[in-house]
């Protein structure tokens, strides 16, 4: 008895079609029928709605590498090189990344999808139209995409970057947005911040040649001026010049008392300098301040300076009275001299006596007239003056 199998295929599936298990066709949308007396056909159905997403199964693309001929009309294949990587565009937009060494399908819809390979063995920088597209994408696929095979590195204004491929040294990088392809090699980008810096060396605890402890706290104002020799020479430029700062501390303190760090603190900042800047500058770094901005005593050193500074002012307020009192009475031995060799003057100064005399007293009687104020109230003696 002939029997006849009928088989519908969707839009949305394409259909792979076996007889006694082995393929013979992919099957397109629509209605099919041919005869199965037998029951020997076979059907394997397939969606495709999802294929730029999911891509064609190992099982397909088996069957297709074994009937290329037959599945012609229905996939897309593609395949990268070991130094490619593929872009894959639908309707001319760019949806997918595809890493070096790979190989796929896409089932063909009614939206062409191509593959689009670029070498990167040479030149592994991402064009800069390029790397606008990727670095915006608000594409969900791509984005994933972008993630997993670019490297973006920003380089701020004032900053110098250097790009290492593989632990080497390979460009310096001006400020920007630098994107490359991250496959087949370990990219890393250094930066190095060229702007004026401040650093702080706080809490230095240091004896003075004299056995004082002190708490010194220190600031560097420095520059990167070599950045090639910075990123040569130095493994962190920071805690660099941070231990040069503190061992050239500890030296000028070590080899001055107390007083002749609290007598002159520019002498300090200026021999610090002096030891650090030809160092720095060796390295690529330029320290253009130091300044120590506090020092700060045990609480005992601190009593006792106290005491040292009020006796000091109080020697000096003390010699300040002798001086007054020594320039009075030269002034008064002077007058004296003036006056012993000038009668009138002399008679001036009585009189200037008895007025201040006067001036307390609330009654005062005089006898032998006018004649006895003038002469008599007032008279200097050997002994002195008699009212």
């Amino acid at each position: 008895m002939l029997l006849t199998k009928k088989i519908i295929i969707p839009e949305t599936q394409r259909g792979l079609l076996f007889k006694e298990q082995q393929f013979i066709k992919v099957l397109q949308p629509g209605v099919h029928k041919f005869w199965d007396c037998f029951n020997q056909y076979q059907l394997q159905t397939v969606t495709i709605t999802n294929t730029l997403q999911n891509g064609v199964s190992k099982d397909v693309l088996d069957l297709a590498e074994l009937h290329p001929a037959a599945f012609a009309d229905s996939l897309t294949l593609w395949e990268t090189g070991e130094q490619e990587v593929g872009l894959v565009y639908q309707k001319n937009g760019l949806k997918d990344i595809k890493a070096p060494a790979q190989s796929g399908a896409y089932w063909k819809t009614g939206q062409e999808i191509r593959v689009e390979k670029t070498d990167i063995s040479e030149n592994f920088s991402v064009a800069k139209k390029l790397a606008a597209l990727l670095t915006n994408s608000k594409d969900d696929l791509l984005r994933k995409a972008v993630i997993a095979s670019i490297v973006i590195a920003t380089v701020p204004e004032n900053h110098i970057g250097f790009l290492s491929v593989d632990g080497e040294t390979l460009a310096t990088l001006n400020s920007g947005t630098h994107v490359w392809w991250r496959f087949n090699r370990t990219i890393t980008v250094s930066l190095y911040d060229g702007r004026l810096q401040n650093m702080e060396v706080n809490g230095q605890e240091i004896l003075t040649k004299d056995r004082v402890s002190l708490r010194i706290n220190l600031s560097a104002t420095w520059q990167i001026k070599q950045p090639e020799v910075v990123k040569a020479e130095l493994a962190d430029a920071k805690d660099f010049l941070y231990r040069e700062l503190q061992l050239a501390l500890r030296t000028i303190v070590s080899t001055q008392t107390l007083d002749e760090l609290l007598a002159d603190k520019n002498s300090l900042n200026s021999q610090i300098l002096g030891i650090v800047v030809e160092k720095a500058a060796s390295y690529g770094i330029e320290v253009k301040a130091v300044g120590a901005r506090d020092i700060i005593l045990p609480g005992e050193m601190k009593a006792i300076l106290t005491q040292v500074v009020e006796a000091q002012k109080l020697a000096e307020a003390n010699l300040i009275k002798r001086q007054e009192e020594t320039q009075a009475t030269r002034s008064l031995h002077n007058t004296a001299k003036v006056m012993e060799g000038n009668p009138v003057l002399l008679r001036l100064k009585e009189l200037e006596i008895l007025e201040k005399i006067t001036a307390r007293i609330n009654t005062l009687n005089v006898y032998g007239g006018l004649d006895g104020v003038m002469n008599d109230m007032v008279r200097l003696t050997d002994r002195g003056t008699k009212i």
